[in-house]
């Protein structure tokens, strides 16, 4: 689990990224004609310093309908606020008539900063009247981040089936939350949370089964131990299964797996955790790759795709 470091932004702009790789924010260019060209820097991992970083990952990346309550400090340190996936319309926050705040982390616009983003949307929903909505807005210059705002305490996250926490028991408030709901609960797909793994999410798309798993670790380190991993024939998750790539989200990598259909997502419970122990031994492992290490870890670098 990432614990809390300082929330200055110069820790966390990028910081030695090969120019000819994709960048970071997901545009398809190479980084040297992007967010490397110059211009505004890219804050790489936007959650690095809040604790489940990785869940603060998937939940804006991977999941498509969950929640998280959030514990804030100081003035604001009494108020009740959830973070959710997406809220309706896709809007960034609202307030409930009874004063209960949720922000979204799925929204259209992000700038160079999505802590900042999200942390501005929050506080606009902690001073707005209590049964509106906070609707987009231009992206903040400047301003605190979610690190500058939230207690140092993990999050509880609980993955739904739908959407229907946006009401709450209520009725929809107008025709298009109403249209916005059908919409969303039509592209739900089912998801679970692997209990005592952090950000390891299984999911059913269609007919096929995976798991998603973001893991914390520097990409080029977590490469080197999957590589071993794959050279030493373990790195599926037991039979049936076979490593898919990976997706590059805010500075880390998630993993995916491609699971038999038909075993329920507590199956991998077990395989899952065996595997964070194979992982975390090579992790530690200092030699050099051997060449069959580093044929498989081209394999690896050439499955990924970049989100963020």
């Amino acid at each position: 689990m990432s614990r809390r470091k300082p929330a200055s932004r110069s820790t966390a702009v990028t910081d030695g990224i090969n120019p000819r790789q994709p960048c970071p924010c997901g545009s398809g260019k190479r980084y040297k004609s992007c967010h490397g060209s110059g211009g505004t820097a890219l804050v790489t991992r936007p959650f690095a310093g809040l604790a489940s970083e990785c869940d603060w990952i998937a939940l804006r990346e991977l999941v498509p309908a969950g929640t998280s309550p959030l514990k804030l400090t100081g003035e604001y340190a009494d108020r009740d606020v959830t973070l959710a996936t997406v809220l309706p319309l896709g809007l960034p926050a609202l307030a409930r008539a009874d004063g209960r705040i949720l922000v979204g982390l799925q929204v259209h616009n992000s700038s160079d900063d999505v802590s900042r983003d999200v942390s501005a949307a929050l506080l606009r929903a902690l001073s707005a009247e209590p049964g509106t909505t906070v609707p987009p807005e231009g992206l903040p210059a400047d301003g605190p981040r979610l690190q500058d705002l939230l207690a140092d305490e993990p999050l509880e996250v609980t993955v739904h089936d739908d959407f229907a926490f946006w009401l709450d028991g209520a009725e929809a408030s107008s025709a298009d939350v109403t249209a916005s709901l059908e919409q969303a609960n039509a592209t739900v797909i089912p998801t679970v949370r692997l209990a005592g793994l952090e950000a390891a999410y299984w999911c059913q798309v269609g007919d096929k089964a995976h798991l998603r798993w973001v893991l914390p670790h520097e990409e080029d380190v977590l490469l080197d131990a999957l590589a071993r991993l794959s050279a030493a024939g373990t790195l599926d998750l037991g039979e049936g299964t076979r490593y898919a790539g990976s997706f590059r989200a805010h500075g880390v990598l998630a993993p995916v797996w491609d699971l038999p259909r038909d075993a329920p997502a507590t199956d991998w419970e077990a395989p899952a955790a065996a595997f964070a122990e194979r992982l975390a031994e090579v992790l530690d492992t200092s030699q050099e790759l051997t060449d069959a290490e580093r044929r498989a870890r081209a394999g690896l670098r050439g499955r990924q795709l970049t989100l963020r």
